[in-house]
Protein backbone atom coordinates (compact mmCIF):
# COMPACT_ATOMS: atom_id res chain seq x y z
CA UNK A 1 0.00 0.00 0.00
CA UNK A 2 2.75 2.09 1.33
CA UNK A 3 4.65 1.70 -2.23
CA UNK A 4 1.61 2.80 -4.07
CA UNK A 5 1.22 5.93 -2.50
CA UNK A 6 4.68 6.64 -3.09
CA UNK A 7 4.21 5.90 -6.73
CA UNK A 8 1.37 8.35 -6.65
CA UNK A 9 2.61 11.13 -5.01
CA UNK A 10 5.70 10.16 -7.53
CA UNK A 11 3.71 10.94 -10.65
CA UNK A 12 0.97 14.06 -9.08
CA UNK A 13 4.74 15.32 -8.80
CA UNK A 14 5.86 14.74 -12.13
CA UNK A 15 2.78 15.85 -13.54
CA UNK A 16 2.80 19.23 -11.94
CA UNK A 17 6.43 20.00 -12.91
CA UNK A 18 5.46 19.13 -16.72
CA UNK A 19 2.11 21.45 -16.30
CA UNK A 20 4.96 24.00 -15.05
CA UNK A 21 7.05 23.65 -17.80
CA UNK A 22 4.20 23.37 -20.62
CA UNK A 23 2.88 26.83 -19.05
CA UNK A 24 6.18 28.40 -19.30
CA UNK A 25 6.68 27.09 -23.08
CA UNK A 26 3.37 28.61 -23.99
CA UNK A 27 4.33 32.24 -22.46
CA UNK A 28 8.04 32.51 -24.32
CA UNK A 29 7.55 35.41 -26.62
CA UNK A 30 10.18 37.98 -28.13
CA UNK A 31 11.90 38.74 -24.98
CA UNK A 32 13.59 35.22 -25.01
CA UNK A 33 15.49 36.82 -28.28
CA UNK A 34 16.32 40.24 -26.87
CA UNK A 35 17.60 38.81 -23.86
CA UNK A 36 19.81 36.32 -25.97
CA UNK A 37 20.84 39.44 -27.96
CA UNK A 38 21.88 41.17 -24.56
CA UNK A 39 23.82 38.06 -23.49
CA UNK A 40 25.53 37.35 -26.81
CA UNK A 41 26.65 40.98 -27.62
CA UNK A 42 27.86 42.09 -23.77
CA UNK A 43 31.65 42.36 -24.00
CA UNK A 44 31.83 42.09 -20.16
CA UNK A 45 30.48 39.02 -18.55
CA UNK A 46 26.67 37.20 -17.49
CA UNK A 47 26.24 38.09 -14.00
CA UNK A 48 23.88 35.63 -12.08
CA UNK A 49 22.25 36.21 -8.68
CA UNK A 50 19.19 35.06 -6.54
CA UNK A 51 18.37 33.84 -3.30
CA UNK A 52 17.87 30.94 -1.60
CA UNK A 53 16.78 28.44 -3.65
CA UNK A 54 16.64 30.49 -6.97
CA UNK A 55 20.57 31.16 -5.80
CA UNK A 56 21.33 27.40 -5.97
CA UNK A 57 19.65 27.42 -9.34
CA UNK A 58 21.72 30.75 -10.53
CA UNK A 59 25.05 28.66 -9.70
CA UNK A 60 23.67 25.77 -11.74
CA UNK A 61 22.82 28.54 -14.34
CA UNK A 62 26.35 30.46 -14.05
CA UNK A 63 28.32 27.38 -14.68
CA UNK A 64 26.63 25.61 -17.74
CA UNK A 65 26.77 29.33 -19.50
CA UNK A 66 30.43 29.45 -18.67
CA UNK A 67 31.42 25.82 -19.90
CA UNK A 68 29.36 26.66 -23.07
CA UNK A 69 30.85 29.52 -24.46
CA UNK A 70 29.37 32.76 -21.96
CA UNK A 71 31.39 33.84 -19.60
CA UNK A 72 29.59 34.17 -16.89
CA UNK A 73 29.74 33.90 -12.87
CA UNK A 74 26.96 33.69 -9.90
CA UNK A 75 27.02 36.91 -7.32
CA UNK A 76 25.35 35.99 -3.90
CA UNK A 77 23.43 38.75 -3.14
CA UNK A 78 23.65 39.24 0.43
CA UNK A 79 27.49 39.26 -0.49
CA UNK A 80 26.97 42.15 -3.08
CA UNK A 81 25.83 44.33 -0.46
CA UNK A 82 28.64 44.06 1.23
CA UNK A 83 31.46 44.91 -1.17
CA UNK A 84 30.88 42.18 -4.18
CA UNK A 85 29.30 44.55 -6.25
CA UNK A 86 32.46 45.50 -7.15
CA UNK A 87 32.70 42.88 -9.15
CA UNK A 88 29.94 44.30 -11.53
CA UNK A 89 31.31 46.36 -14.69
CA UNK A 90 29.12 48.72 -16.92
CA UNK A 91 30.08 45.93 -19.59
CA UNK A 92 27.82 42.73 -17.68
CA UNK A 93 24.83 41.53 -18.40
CA UNK A 94 23.13 40.91 -14.97
CA UNK A 95 20.38 37.95 -14.75
CA UNK A 96 18.65 37.94 -11.77
CA UNK A 97 16.16 35.50 -10.46
CA UNK A 98 13.26 35.57 -7.75
CA UNK A 99 9.80 33.14 -8.55
CA UNK A 100 7.94 36.11 -6.60
CA UNK A 101 10.11 39.31 -7.32
CA UNK A 102 10.42 40.30 -3.93
CA UNK A 103 13.55 39.19 -2.55
CA UNK A 104 14.94 42.08 -0.81
CA UNK A 105 18.38 40.33 -0.51
CA UNK A 106 18.40 41.54 -4.33
CA UNK A 107 17.45 45.04 -4.33
CA UNK A 108 21.27 46.64 -3.61
CA UNK A 109 22.04 44.85 -7.17
CA UNK A 110 18.95 46.09 -8.67
CA UNK A 111 19.56 49.56 -7.34
CA UNK A 112 23.28 49.22 -8.19
CA UNK A 113 22.32 48.58 -11.94
CA UNK A 114 20.11 51.18 -12.41
CA UNK A 115 22.79 53.47 -11.24
CA UNK A 116 25.04 52.61 -13.67
CA UNK A 117 23.15 51.37 -16.53
CA UNK A 118 24.38 47.76 -16.03
CA UNK A 119 21.36 45.63 -18.11
CA UNK A 120 19.21 43.49 -16.24
CA UNK A 121 17.82 40.24 -17.01
CA UNK A 122 14.32 39.47 -14.80
CA UNK A 123 13.89 36.03 -14.35
CA UNK A 124 10.25 35.91 -12.11
CA UNK A 125 6.42 34.84 -12.55
CA UNK A 126 5.23 38.21 -11.18
CA UNK A 127 6.26 40.94 -14.20
CA UNK A 128 4.40 43.63 -11.43
CA UNK A 129 6.76 42.97 -8.68
CA UNK A 130 10.06 45.05 -7.80
CA UNK A 131 12.24 42.83 -9.59
CA UNK A 132 9.79 42.31 -12.62
CA UNK A 133 9.73 46.25 -12.25
CA UNK A 134 13.36 46.74 -12.41
CA UNK A 135 14.16 44.38 -15.39
CA UNK A 136 15.03 45.71 -18.70
CA UNK A 137 13.88 42.68 -20.11
CA UNK A 138 11.61 40.38 -18.59
CA UNK A 139 11.43 36.53 -18.78
CA UNK A 140 8.70 34.63 -17.02
CA UNK A 141 8.53 32.21 -14.59
CA UNK A 142 5.20 29.88 -14.72
CA UNK A 143 2.97 31.11 -11.87
CA UNK A 144 0.87 27.75 -11.99
CA UNK A 145 2.14 26.75 -8.30
CA UNK A 146 4.13 24.15 -6.83
CA UNK A 147 4.39 20.61 -6.52
CA UNK A 148 4.71 20.65 -3.13
CA UNK A 149 1.62 19.29 -1.35
CA UNK A 150 1.72 22.37 1.01
CA UNK A 151 2.36 24.77 -1.69
CA UNK A 152 5.01 26.44 -0.55
CA UNK A 153 8.89 24.44 -1.05
CA UNK A 154 10.24 25.59 -4.51
CA UNK A 155 9.86 22.64 -6.84
CA UNK A 156 7.98 23.50 -9.85
CA UNK A 157 9.30 27.42 -9.65
CA UNK A 158 12.63 25.75 -9.35
CA UNK A 159 12.78 23.41 -12.37
CA UNK A 160 11.00 25.85 -14.60
CA UNK A 161 14.11 28.34 -13.78
CA UNK A 162 16.48 25.36 -14.21
CA UNK A 163 15.23 24.62 -17.66
CA UNK A 164 14.74 28.47 -18.61
CA UNK A 165 18.36 28.74 -17.73
CA UNK A 166 19.44 25.77 -20.52
CA UNK A 167 17.22 27.24 -22.91
CA UNK A 168 19.79 30.55 -22.55
CA UNK A 169 22.70 28.27 -22.65
CA UNK A 170 21.51 26.49 -25.76
CA UNK A 171 20.10 28.64 -27.93
CA UNK A 172 23.65 30.60 -26.62
CA UNK A 173 25.49 27.66 -27.96
CA UNK A 174 23.97 27.62 -31.19
CA UNK A 175 24.08 31.17 -32.21
CA UNK A 176 27.97 31.53 -31.52
CA UNK A 177 28.29 27.89 -33.52
CA UNK A 178 30.30 26.26 -30.27
CA UNK A 179 31.67 23.19 -31.35
CA UNK A 180 32.78 20.05 -29.23
CA UNK A 181 36.74 21.25 -29.63
CA UNK A 182 35.35 24.43 -27.42
CA UNK A 183 33.70 22.55 -25.16
CA UNK A 184 36.94 20.44 -24.31
CA UNK A 185 38.97 23.49 -23.98
CA UNK A 186 36.60 24.16 -20.79
CA UNK A 187 36.27 20.28 -19.76
CA UNK A 188 39.96 19.17 -20.02
CA UNK A 189 40.09 17.50 -16.39
CA UNK A 190 37.78 13.86 -16.07
CA UNK A 191 35.59 11.99 -18.18
CA UNK A 192 34.57 14.38 -20.48
CA UNK A 193 38.04 15.61 -21.25
CA UNK A 194 39.04 12.51 -22.03
CA UNK A 195 36.31 11.33 -24.37
CA UNK A 196 36.84 14.42 -26.32
CA UNK A 197 40.72 14.59 -26.72
CA UNK A 198 41.87 14.02 -30.29
CA UNK A 199 44.42 11.97 -31.95
CA UNK A 200 46.00 14.84 -32.41
CA UNK A 201 46.26 15.51 -28.74
CA UNK A 202 48.38 12.05 -28.30
CA UNK A 203 50.34 11.18 -30.79
CA UNK A 204 53.89 11.31 -31.37
CA UNK A 205 55.04 13.14 -33.62
CA UNK A 206 58.72 14.36 -35.21
CA UNK A 207 61.89 12.76 -34.53
CA UNK A 208 59.75 10.69 -32.36
CA UNK A 209 58.12 8.58 -35.32
CA UNK A 210 59.49 5.64 -36.20
CA UNK A 211 60.46 6.15 -40.10
CA UNK A 212 62.50 4.71 -42.87
CA UNK A 213 63.05 4.04 -46.66
CA UNK A 214 62.01 0.93 -48.62
CA UNK A 215 65.20 -0.12 -49.16
CA UNK A 216 66.14 -0.09 -45.82
CA UNK A 217 67.99 -3.15 -44.25
CA UNK A 218 67.01 -5.31 -41.29
CA UNK A 219 69.98 -3.79 -39.17
CA UNK A 220 68.25 -0.11 -39.77
CA UNK A 221 64.51 -1.69 -39.34
CA UNK A 222 65.95 -3.36 -36.04
CA UNK A 223 68.00 -0.38 -34.51
CA UNK A 224 65.15 1.92 -35.18
CA UNK A 225 62.34 -0.26 -33.97
CA UNK A 226 64.56 -0.74 -30.71
CA UNK A 227 64.76 3.38 -30.79
CA UNK A 228 61.75 4.86 -30.96
CA UNK A 229 60.36 2.16 -28.64
CA UNK A 230 56.39 2.54 -30.36
CA UNK A 231 56.71 -1.76 -31.73
CA UNK A 232 56.78 -0.48 -35.32
CA UNK A 233 58.69 1.08 -37.81
CA UNK A 234 56.82 3.14 -40.65
CA UNK A 235 58.18 2.55 -44.79
CA UNK A 236 58.35 5.32 -46.78
CA UNK A 237 58.92 5.99 -50.34
CA UNK A 238 61.17 8.64 -52.02
CA UNK A 239 58.12 11.10 -51.93
CA UNK A 240 57.60 10.87 -48.32
CA UNK A 241 54.95 8.82 -48.59
CA UNK A 242 53.72 6.20 -45.90
CA UNK A 243 53.83 2.55 -48.06
CA UNK A 244 53.88 -0.14 -45.27
CA UNK A 245 54.12 -0.84 -41.36
CA UNK A 246 56.71 -3.19 -39.85
CA UNK A 247 55.03 -4.65 -36.62
CA UNK A 248 57.47 -6.32 -34.15
CA UNK A 249 55.19 -9.15 -34.51
CA UNK A 250 56.24 -8.90 -38.49
CA UNK A 251 59.71 -9.33 -37.17
CA UNK A 252 59.52 -12.22 -35.57
CA UNK A 253 57.57 -14.00 -38.39
CA UNK A 254 60.20 -12.88 -40.59
CA UNK A 255 62.88 -14.49 -38.53
CA UNK A 256 61.01 -17.49 -37.93
CA UNK A 257 60.85 -17.86 -41.36
CA UNK A 258 64.27 -17.05 -43.05
CA UNK A 259 67.89 -18.11 -42.53
CA UNK A 260 69.97 -15.49 -40.87
CA UNK A 261 72.05 -15.07 -43.98
CA UNK A 262 68.34 -14.53 -46.13
CA UNK A 263 67.07 -12.22 -43.38
CA UNK A 264 69.62 -9.68 -43.25
CA UNK A 265 69.77 -9.84 -47.09
CA UNK A 266 65.82 -8.85 -47.00
CA UNK A 267 64.60 -5.15 -47.33
CA UNK A 268 62.07 -3.15 -45.69
CA UNK A 269 60.10 -3.67 -48.96
CA UNK A 270 59.96 -6.72 -48.59
CA UNK A 271 58.69 -7.76 -45.42
CA UNK A 272 56.66 -4.91 -44.52
CA UNK A 273 52.24 -5.02 -44.52
CA UNK A 274 51.13 -2.59 -47.55
CA UNK A 275 48.78 -0.18 -47.25
CA UNK A 276 48.50 -0.24 -43.51
CA UNK A 277 45.33 1.12 -41.64
CA UNK A 278 45.84 4.89 -40.81
CA UNK A 279 44.08 7.85 -38.84
CA UNK A 280 44.13 10.91 -39.21
CA UNK A 281 44.88 14.13 -36.62
CA UNK A 282 41.02 15.12 -35.81
CA UNK A 283 39.62 11.64 -35.29
CA UNK A 284 38.29 11.24 -31.47
CA UNK A 285 40.73 8.99 -29.72
CA UNK A 286 38.25 6.76 -28.13
CA UNK A 287 37.16 6.48 -31.76
CA UNK A 288 40.90 5.02 -33.15
CA UNK A 289 40.95 2.71 -29.54
CA UNK A 290 38.13 0.20 -30.55
CA UNK A 291 39.51 0.28 -34.38
CA UNK A 292 43.16 -0.68 -32.80
CA UNK A 293 40.95 -3.40 -30.56
CA UNK A 294 38.86 -4.62 -33.32
CA UNK A 295 41.52 -4.90 -35.70
CA UNK A 296 43.67 -6.41 -33.04
CA UNK A 297 46.64 -3.94 -33.78
CA UNK A 298 48.53 -1.52 -31.06
CA UNK A 299 49.70 1.42 -33.33
CA UNK A 300 48.58 3.87 -36.20
CA UNK A 301 50.19 5.70 -38.24
CA UNK A 302 48.63 9.39 -38.71
CA UNK A 303 48.84 10.91 -41.81
CA UNK A 304 47.88 14.13 -44.20
CA UNK A 305 46.84 12.84 -47.24
CA UNK A 306 49.45 9.85 -47.39
CA UNK A 307 52.34 11.63 -45.54
CA UNK A 308 53.10 10.39 -41.72
CA UNK A 309 52.78 13.39 -39.16
CA UNK A 310 52.59 11.40 -36.24
CA UNK A 311 52.13 7.80 -34.13
CA UNK A 312 49.23 6.69 -31.96
CA UNK A 313 50.56 3.67 -29.18
CA UNK A 314 47.43 2.17 -27.50
CA UNK A 315 49.26 2.23 -24.49
CA UNK A 316 49.08 6.11 -24.65
CA UNK A 317 45.46 6.27 -24.88
CA UNK A 318 45.53 3.57 -21.62
CA UNK A 319 47.31 6.03 -19.74
CA UNK A 320 45.51 8.96 -20.57
CA UNK A 321 42.56 6.68 -19.51
CA UNK A 322 40.64 5.17 -21.74
CA UNK A 323 39.90 1.54 -21.73
CA UNK A 324 39.69 -0.76 -24.91
CA UNK A 325 35.63 -1.32 -24.69
CA UNK A 326 35.26 2.53 -25.04
CA UNK A 327 33.06 3.47 -27.17
CA UNK A 328 33.28 6.14 -29.80
CA UNK A 329 31.97 9.55 -28.06
CA UNK A 330 28.45 10.44 -30.08
CA UNK A 331 29.60 13.95 -30.83
CA UNK A 332 30.06 16.07 -33.82
CA UNK A 333 33.21 18.27 -33.59
CA UNK A 334 31.90 20.14 -36.49
CA UNK A 335 30.69 23.68 -35.46
CA UNK A 336 26.71 23.32 -34.06
CA UNK A 337 24.67 24.96 -36.76
CA UNK A 338 23.70 28.50 -36.25
CA UNK A 339 20.27 30.25 -35.51
CA UNK A 340 19.38 31.52 -38.77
Amino acid sequence: MTKNKDLESAYRTIEKEIEALNMMKSQLDESLGKALDLMQSTKGRVIVTGMGKSGHVGRKIAATLASTGTPSFFVHPAEASHGDLGMLTNDDVVVAISNGGESKELSDILLYCKRYGIPLIAITKNPTSTLGKAGDILLRLPDDGEACPLGLAPTSSTTATLVLGDVLAIALMERRGFSASNYKQRHPGGKLGAILQKVSDLMHTGNEMPLIGEDANMRQIIMTMSSKMLGCVGIINTDGELTGIITDGDLRRAMVNSADDELFARKAIDIMTKNPKVTTADVLVAEVVNQMNAKSITQLFVVDGKKPIGVIHLHDCLRAGFTIEEKPAQVNDNVISKVA
